[in-house]
């Protein structure tokens, strides 16, 4: 509070003292002469933390222990980059479906009991949103349960204004943003003024670390050729006298940011920009989980780094997750596929946000720690928090070795950078008629993304009767809509491997009852092979057809098909309770035969925690989406061909582990 009070100039010696004091009054004196200086109490609280097992929720396939979150605590932002948000701008979620102060708390209190060791705070431009700092004392309140890193990225305009509290917070580390070291330059390719701003944030930063601060400073810079890159050695040489990190990215594709590979300056390039000048360039050894490449020219008191996603990933090493301003769990930047956490946060509170009253009055932050607890003791832990794990393990569990190379990645869609939320919007409307009328709408206020109608029939009404013929005989089958229970005395089956089939050989829906319920996924996939080149160069071009971007409707109509199969499939049982469906959709180049025209490949992942499995789900995902893209393709090749409509795996249940050898 001493700071606080302190008139503004007195501040930094205000500060000083204040912080000072704190470390001084915690860390005890070294006995030897050479006194070491104090830990800030941001790395004290956990230095002697207790030591368990790595979440296995947070461990993937390939065996990344994912101890870095990454939240985007809003989509606002008071810039408008240029590689970042597209110039007409975005059209922001209502508030409804964005993450409370509250709910973010949770979250990042589950994956601190998880053992996620650093949070990241961004955007959007996260300093624009009122509660900023408050937020983050309370994520910094998390050190006591194991995170050692509190940090933030951003713009660096309001910074300078905030920046002492958020340091009283347990702030640790800023990247700041900044692609120019032109006035003039910044107003273009920011849209805005604010040059002066960010500076007085850099210096802020630097006068505050020689007071002992400690804040971990990296200055960010997309290079774009013929824009920015004349500025790499202007850059390189701010470390000169200051203690700073210049990290130059790779220019980077997203919605909106009109990329191409002319305009990408590649990290060999700038090396060579530099080793021109500064020929006794070094490298530097990283970390294991950097993203960067380190160097340091000799004598200069900063470093460079290189972000190297286009030419040479880094995700043999990755360690991040990401939480969206929405609640969506992202498991790659490049990955399209997303699960929704904040709707299981709220559903004790029938959907709605949840306040700062009702985190309290449910218990969210007790629960979480009474969950920890309970699973390092072996014992069940609350349903909430089990199924969010469940989830969340699921999620990292499907992870990639790798995103995808630079030919794949300028072709795959993926949000504006700045929005980090759904690419659509899907308003349903039931019709008189039986059908479902749907339309999907770019969340975007470009005047070209155009609505997109899709229309879905009614599979069947509640008293249709559906026959067919089995062994010469045609029984009677009802379809039941979800809402309808089946019979509790449906007979059993006398063939184990036909449970559909009754001793009487008629047909029903086996009964669940007594199986147990288990984490269940199944994984299939299936191919539409184009008959003609047209196709292939269309999408290859990244060009859209006039009924709408092939890859994005393709993907939401697998997740739609998947949730509609038992309406779709007679046997298969309604309201099994669905906890993600990703879905996949890309281009197959042709091959080198002169009847190969390239394909799309479609590959859908559905999971659920139930009684029966989801391989239904999956294939019907498959379809649904193979489907789509025959009919937005079909104007262009009727000769296409969907085949190959195969599960590839599937996981739970008492068959355990299937996976097709290929």
């Amino acid at each position: 509070m001493l700071l606080r009070s302190a008139p503004r100039r007195l501040r930094p010696q205000a500060w000083r003292l204040a912080t000072l004091h704190r470390w001084q009054s915690t860390v005890p004196t070294p006995p030897t002469e050479h006194r070491i200086p104090p830990t800030p109490p941001s790395r004290l609280a956990t230095k002697h933390a207790k030591i368990k097992p790595f979440s296995d929720f947070l461990t993937d396939t390939f065996s990344r222990q994912h101890d870095y979150l990454r939240i985007s605590v809003t989509e606002r932002c008071n810039l408008r980059c240029l590689y970042c948000m597209p110039e007409e701008g975005i059209e922001l979620s209502p508030s409804e479906r964005l993450l409370t102060s509250p709910e973010i708390v949770y979250l990042s209190s589950l994956f601190v009991s998880q053992g996620v060791t650093k949070i990241r705070l961004t955007g959007g431009e996260p300093t624009v949103r009122k509660d900023i700092v408050q937020l983050m004392q309370d994520i910094g309140d998390l050190r006591r349960h194991g995170l050692r890193e509190l940090c933030l990225t951003t713009n660096g305009i309001s910074l300078h204004r905030k920046l002492d509290r958020m340091v009283e917070a347990g702030l640790t580390g800023v990247n700041l943003s900044l692609d120019t070291l032109d006035p003039f330059q910044f107003q273009i390719m920011t849209r805005r003024k604010g040059f002066d701003a960010v500076m007085k944030s850099i210096d802020r930063i630097l006068e505050m670390n020689k007071l002992g601060a400690g804040i971990k400073l990296k200055i960010n810079c997309v290079v774009m050729r013929g824009l920015n890159d004349r500025e790499i050695l202007p850059f390189v040489e701010l470390g000169r006298e200051k203690a700073v990190e210049v990290r130059f990215i790779e220019y980077m594709p997203f919605d909106g940011n009109k990329w191409s590979q002319g305009k990408m300056f590649s990290y060999q390039e700038m090396l060579a920009v530099i080793r021109e000048k500064y020929p006794a360039l070094e490298k530097v050894v990283d970390h294991k989980n950097d993203t960067s490449k380190t160097y340091r020219v000799p004598g200069f008191q900063g470093r460079v780094g290189f972000i190297t996603s286009m030419t040479h990933n880094f995700c043999g090493t990755c360690n991040r997750l990401r939480i969206t301003s929405d609640g969506n769990l992202k498991v790659c930047l490049f990955g399209n596929a997303e699960v929704s956490l904040r709707d299981i946060v709220r559903k004790e509170n029938q959907g709605q946000p949840i306040d700062e009253d009702t985190l309290h009055r449910l218990g969210l932050l007790d629960s979480v720690q009474s969950a920890a607890r309970l699973s390092d003791e072996g014992h069940s832990i609350p349903e909430r928090e089990r199924e969010l794990l469940d989830i969340i393990g699921m999620a990292v569990k499907r992870k990639k070795a790798k995103h995808a190379g630079m030919g794949q990645l300028e072709n795959m869609k993926n949000r504006p950078m700045i929005l980090i939320a759904s690419d659509f919007i899907l308003s349903v409307q039931l019709c008189k008629c039986g059908s479902y009328n749907a339309t999907f709408r770019r969340r975007s206020t470009r005047p070209s993304a155009s609505n997109i109608p899709v229309q879905f029939l009614a599979p069947f009404p509640n008293s249709t009767q559906i026959r067919f013929k089995h062994n010469g005989r045609s029984p009677p089958i009802s379809h039941e809509s979800p809402n309808q229970s089946t019979s509790a005395s449906l007979p059993t089956t006398s063939d184990p491997d036909l449970p559909h089939l009754t001793p009487s050989q008629t047909v029903h829906m086996t009964q669940i009852t007594e199986k147990p319920e288990t984490k269940r996924i199944a994984t299939a996939a299936c191919h539409v092979s184009f008959s003609n080149s047209r196709p292939w160069t269309l999408l290859q071009k990244g060009q859209g057809t006039h009924k709408g971007d092939v890859f994005s409707v393709a993907r939401i109509a697998g997740i739609m098909a998947a949730k509609r199969t038992p309406d779709l499939v007679p046997l298969c049982h309604p309201g099994i309770g669905i906890t993600g469906v990703e879905v996949e959709v890309t281009l197959v180049a042709p091959g080198e035969s002169a009847d190969d025209h390239g394909a799309m490949r479609v590959v859908a992942s559905v999971s659920c925690f139930g009684r029966t499995g989801v391989e239904m789900e999956a294939m019907t995902a498959t379809m649904g989406a193979a489907l789509t893209v025959y009919d937005m393709l079909k104007a262009v090749d009727k000769g296409m061909v969907i085949e190959g409509v195969r599960l590839l795996e599937k996981v739970g249940g008492k068959s355990g582990h299937w996976k097709r050898e290929e």
